[in-house]
């Protein structure tokens, strides 16, 4: 009988041996923020001699180099059991690991997709003035197995950076103000993670109703997100009061009933192919009709039977024809316009290539 998943719960425990319990390759997507081993051994004081609240938990303490590579590559080969083959994996660190981290990724045949660096736009000054300020973290985004086809939302990333392709160093602030979240005064969790961070990974890299796994689960921003866009979540986590803070900030999102429509940005090369042969086959566009290049007069095309165009006496296809025209890239899809005689207008023929689409989408649901 298949082990059933234990889906948006928080597991008590050491995450290595929680996850040997999860079902072989049942996550979409991972994401970890494991112990850094910051290694400080003394209190960090202000100017002010008033002592920082820092990475001092006894859970980011290792003996030595060797004992922390040891617990990195134990907790990745877990994950890797359980992270399907097309899925992928986040982990964030700091200089003091995140190199060591890499290159037992890359050891153990994990592929490398992205080093995204995190810049903070508010970072914690270098209180001593000994050195740079430390204003970033770097997060690994790698694939289990490479060349499997994984999940990237590349135009929902690019809607979110202004209809620009999004790069890989992002500017966003640290967890503070309202968001961080404090017990007595003091910071519940030392190294809680901001959402907007955590919205960027999830929303880049998984679909709605997606599995997402996070062994240091701490706080629970992963849940906290992963609740907000409509994943699925699995959180593991040793202190019990880190599970009492994460639990309770999860409880209190209210999940709203929301078309998917809203949570998903289509992906032009996830969509069905149509040939431009099927508009000419549906009566969509008829045989003799002329098409405007980029709606000028003087560049006109003649639709032909056999699903081609022909421009000054050559034949060709919408997007060798309109290269040709560019003396470029060009995709014939969005440079080719048609009279649509009912709306009075010119219409780009993608827009008849969506009618195809909904068409038979609507026969797969029927």
């Amino acid at each position: 009988m298949a082990k059933k998943l234990p889906l948006n719960k928080i597991i008590q425990g050491n995450c290595i041996e929680k996850m040997n319990k999860l079902p072989e390759k049942s996550v979409d997507l991972v994401f970890a923020d494991p112990p850094y081993n910051m290694q400080l051994n003394d209190p960090l004081l202000r100017p002010n001699l008033s002592e920082v609240d820092a990475v001092n938990d006894d859970w980011d303490q290792f003996k030595s180099y060797q004992a922390y590579d040891q617990f990195t590559r134990d907790w990745l080969t877990a994950c890797r059991r359980v992270l399907k083959d097309n899925g992928t994996l986040w982990v964030i660190g700091t200089y003091h690991n995140i190199h060591r981290v890499g290159v037992i990724l890359q050891d153990m045949g994990f592929w490398t997709l992205n080093e995204v660096t995190w810049v903070k736009t508010n970072p914690m000054p270098n209180f001593r003035g000994v050195r740079f300020t430390n204003a970033t973290e770097t997060l690994l985004w790698v694939q289990k197995k490479k060349g499997a086809k994984y999940t990237f939302n590349y135009h929902a990333m690019k809607g979110m950076n202004g209809d620009k392709q999004m790069r890989s160093d992002w500017r966003l602030p640290t967890c503070v103000g309202p968001e961080r979240i404090r017990l007595n005064g003091k910071k519940a969790h030392s190294t809680q993670k901001p959402e907007s961070l955590l919205y960027r990974v999830i929303n880049s890299s998984s679909k709605v109703g997606d599995i997402i796994l996070d062994p240091f689960f701490g706080s629970g921003t992963t849940g906290a997100v992963a609740k907000k866009l409509h994943r699925n979540w699995i959180g593991i986590e040793m202190e019990s009061k880190y599970i009492k803070v994460a639990q309770n900030r999860i409880d209190s999102i209210k999940q709203e009933k929301i078309d998917s429509e809203v949570l998903t940005t289509p992906e032009p090369r996830n969509l069905p192919r149509v040939p431009f042969g099927r508009l000419v086959e549906e009566n969509l566009l008829k045989p003799g009709e002329k098409l405007l290049f980029n709606q000028d007069k003087k560049r006109q095309a003649l639709v032909l039977a056999d699903g081609k165009l022909k421009y000054k006496g050559k034949r060709g296809s919408i997007h060798n024809l309109a290269k040709e025209i560019a003396d470029g890239p060009a995709n014939g899809w969005e440079v080719w316009y048609y009279f649509d005689a009912q709306l009075g207008s010119l219409n780009k023929i993608d827009l008849l290539r969506n009618t195809i689409r909904q068409k038979e989408q609507q026969q797969i649901t029927i």
